[in-house]
């Protein structure tokens, strides 16, 4: 059996640091009041000039390097993102180019926070259907430029970043013991639309801001993320017990630990990158996952669940052996 198993990792940061303390003189707000919501402390923006296909670049880049394979070697790219450099032509395009490659095929997927999710297993999908056999798998954004710097609920909340992983084809025995991404759950809800989305668009002849009501976020996201996660674990013929490590979506503390709760898995299996990250959409879980592997968590052959909600309302989880 086809497995498409993770070969590399990599991620990218913006030089710019923004603390918490920068906001006070933009908007109501102070360190505490933001530490306490959210457990965010610090988060990156890009530079001017600076563009999603730059930050996407670079965590390609630092992720084929971990897997020790060149650019041609890859097939398809794929890259999650809600800010695109352009309305078209893709992101996935411009990495494509900017990698060297001339051959294989580019796209993007756009399902907000859970992008990176739908990413993965449209990836997997790809491989096991025979269509591909090594897919670079981006989250990228730039969300700063999305933010109302007058609403203190969200300018706080949102950093830019990059992260990317190299999955590969590798024959399996078909059981739970296989590396690779052993299971997936995607699901959505258009009826939430108005809970969490941005204000601009072909509709308006403008970008616009992001709008978001925290409240009905926050309920939908811990009971959403704890049923998709369960429900891949249910199909991989997994529990919450095998779960070596929960690597969610970095939206906000809070939700994160109510989300293992629910799961009965325990902070220390849960890695956690909110604190200097911020959420940076989809891609959060890829830097997560780079971060957890260049800290030491996460190891060869771990099981790992990840996990992300976002506008549509859009959801889903992967459950994968590293």
């Amino acid at each position: 059996m086809i497995r498409a198993v993770v070969r590399g990792v990599g991620h990218y940061l913006p030089d710019r640091v923004v603390p918490n303390s920068e906001f006070e003189a933009i908007v109501e707000t102070s360190d505490e009041w933001i530490r306490s919501r959210s457990g965010i402390e610090r988060r990156h923006f890009a530079a001017v000039g600076q563009m999603t296909s730059d930050l996407a670049t670079r965590a390609a880049q630092a992720a084929l390097a971990d897997a020790r394979i060149d650019a041609a070697q890859i097939d398809a790219i794929i890259v999650a993102t809600s800010t695109p450099d352009l309305t078209f032509p893709s992101v996935a395009t411009m990495v494509q180019n900017a990698l060297g490659m001339t051959k294989g095929f580019a796209f993007d997927v756009q399902a907000v926070c859970a992008g990176f999710v739908y990413a993965l297993a449209n990836a997997n999908a790809l491989i096991l259907s025979g269509q591909a056999t090594r897919v670079l798998v981006i989250g990228a954004e730039t969300f700063s430029r999305l933010m109302n710097w007058k609403d203190r609920g969200t300018c706080v909340l949102f950093g830019d970043g990059a992260g990317a992983v190299v999955l590969a084809a590798t024959e399996g025995t078909g059981t739970t013991a296989d590396r690779g991404i052993l299971a997936t759950d995607l699901n959505s809800d258009g009826r939430y639309k108005d809970i969490l989305y941005v204000d601009g668009g072909t509709s308006t002849g403008t970008t616009g801001h992001l709008v978001m009501e925290g409240k009905e976020v926050f309920r939908h996201a811990i009971e959403k993320l704890s049923e998709t996660a369960h429900a891949a674990l249910d199909k991989a013929g997994l529990t919450s017990e095998d779960v070596d490590w929960i690597v969610p979506h970095q939206a906000n503390i809070r939700i994160i630990e109510g989300t293992a709760k629910r799961m009965q898995v325990p902070m220390d299996r849960v890695v956690v990158t909110v604190q200097d990250h911020g959420n940076t959409s989809a891609a959060s879980i890829p830097l997560a996952l780079s971060v957890g592997k260049a800290r030491g968590q996460i190891k060869q052959g771990d099981l790992v669940v990840t996990e992300a909600i976002g506008g549509g309302l859009a959801w889903g989880s992967v459950v994968l052996r590293w």
